[in-house]
């Protein structure tokens, strides 16, 4: 819970015209923000979002009703409505919401970590989490809350106790990165890599790594900026600008590096600094999100041996290459998000996973969304990356994944069966059809194609078999 915060200051910060206030018994300050009438409690103050589907200015009275001591709007309500309510009034909530966030960090007097990047930044957010709660008072995002609602609402949820917040800044156009940093005013900054992703937004890898790099914009002046010295272009772009940084990754040059990699089943080893590391998530993928993690603790006070010892009780991301086992399957589940990156790591993973008698891999592949007008060839790119995997049964869903299966079809030398659907809800009416037991499969698409819900039908296919083969 947030520390308690004068509406008078409120008033000043967000710079609202003079407070309509009806109220006989006028509250002082509040304890909550909230831009969901439905989840807001007493003592909040509720933010009247609007939005493309919804309003908040049309839930006031909910807000209220819950227990809201007052509220930020931009629009005129209706007397009725507000009658004996404190309300507030400003251009735009969603800026009045940041510049909240801003000075509401600034009182609170915890270190921020901001993470972003085209991948990696949940799973990155959490090892980060694990291991430095186990020190200090840590406050994380409580979901993927990247955006400008997101972030401001997760600084705002840090209580008293809190010494550190973890947050993620997301980006789908130019600028976003930009304006979230200085809101955030981070203490160390984290870009985890650049890629291909939201080139809709974006239109091309360079603006990507300009947005990414801007995380710098917000830094406190003795601010740490760690970047992925992996990728020479980010590095040429981030010494251009004039920044100072440091690097993790896998090559000589990096500060921080990780040797002797190796998988371990559904897992992987490493060494640091000549301590083994045990990390319960497979892929290099997430060997670089723990380096980028390893390099936030140890700016923090945390030794190699607190780090390895902290991430060796790591549980997965929820769909976020989750690892699964339902009945006889053994599932990844990586259902929140897809960028041609973050599907080959995925593939890596599967890959890396022991096939043995009447096991086979599975790749139930949905499209990666936002990437423009790349989108046919990067889909075709990952045809061949499915092929190079050994994938053996190809479910694609989505008119872009069709591309990627004839593709991976034509790619590859070896028996591939596919099969095409134009929609999740066709895959998940025909799932029984094509998944067998002790199949190993890999569910990835982006959110929009919601493959969740072919995770759930897997579960009431084959969660019973075990129940059977116990009797």
């Amino acid at each position: 819970m947030m520390k308690e915060f004068s509406i008078t200051d409120l008033v000043t910060i967000i710079r609202a015209k003079s407070p309509v206030s009806r109220s006989k018994h006028d509250v002082s300050s509040f304890i909550g923000v909230s831009t969901d009438s439905r989840s807001t409690k007493a003592g909040d103050c509720f933010f009247a979002i609007p939005g493309e589907n919804f309003d908040g200015h049309d839930y006031i009275c909910d807000a209220f009703a819950k227990g809201a001591v007052c509220a930020v709007v931009s629009k005129d309500i209706d007397e009725e409505k507000s009658a004996g309510k404190c309300l507030l009034k400003v251009e735009d909530t969603i800026k009045a919401l940041g510049e909240l966030a801003r000075e509401y960090r600034r009182q609170a007097g915890y270190k921020v970590v901001a993470i972003t990047g085209s991948a990696g930044k949940t799973t990155t957010r959490q090892i980060i989490y694990h291991a430095l709660s186990r020190r200090f008072g840590v406050y994380q995002s409580p979901k993927s809350f990247n955006n400008e609602i997101g972030l401001p609402l997760t600084l705002l949820g840090a209580g008293s106790d809190d010494q550190i917040v973890i947050a993620e800044l997301g980006s789908n156009h130019p600028g976003e990165i930009s304006n979230l940093t200085r809101i955030a005013e981070p203490d160390i900054a984290v870009v985890m890599n650049v890629h291909p992703a939201h080139l809709e937004g974006f239109g091309d890898l360079q603006t990507i790594i300009q947005e990414k790099s801007s995380i710098s914009e917000g830094l406190r002046p003795d601010g740490i900026l760690i970047i992925n010295g992996d990728f020479d272009r980010l590095l040429d772009a981030c010494q251009a600008k004039g920044l100072r940084f440091i690097t993790f990754g896998k090559s000589d040059a990096s500060d921080y590096q990780a040797g002797n990699i190796r998988p371990d089943g559904p897992a992987s080893r490493f060494t640091i600094d000549g301590t083994e590391v045990y990390l319960p998530l497979a892929g290099p993928g997430n060997v670089e999100n723990a380096l980028a993690a390893w390099a936030v603790c140890s700016k923090l006070g945390l030794t190699i041996d607190d780090f390895a010892q902290a991430i060796e009780t790591l549980s997965p991301v929820s769909m976020h290459t989750e690892l699964l086992q339902i009945g006889t399957l053994t599932v990844l589940s990586d259902c929140y998000n897809a960028n041609p990156a973050s599907m080959r790591n995925a593939l890596d993973i599967l890959a890396s996973l022991e096939t043995t008698g009447q096991r086979k891999l599975v790749f139930i592949c949905g499209d990666m969304a936002e990437l423009g007008r790349q989108t046919e060839r990067l889909h075709a790119e990952l045809g061949t990356s499915i092929a190079q995997a050994g994938v053996q049964l190809l479910l694609a869903v989505g008119k872009f994944a069709k591309i990627a299966a004839e593709a991976a079809q034509a790619s590859a030398e070896y028996d591939l069966k596919i099969k095409c659907f134009k929609d999740t809800v066709s895959a998940y009416n025909n799932l029984h059809e094509f998944i067998k037991d002790y199949d190993i499969i890999l569910v990835k698409g982006s959110r929009v194609a919601k493959l969740e819900m072919l995770v759930e039908k897997l579960n009431e296919l084959f969660s019973r078999s075990v129940s059977r083969e116990a009797r």
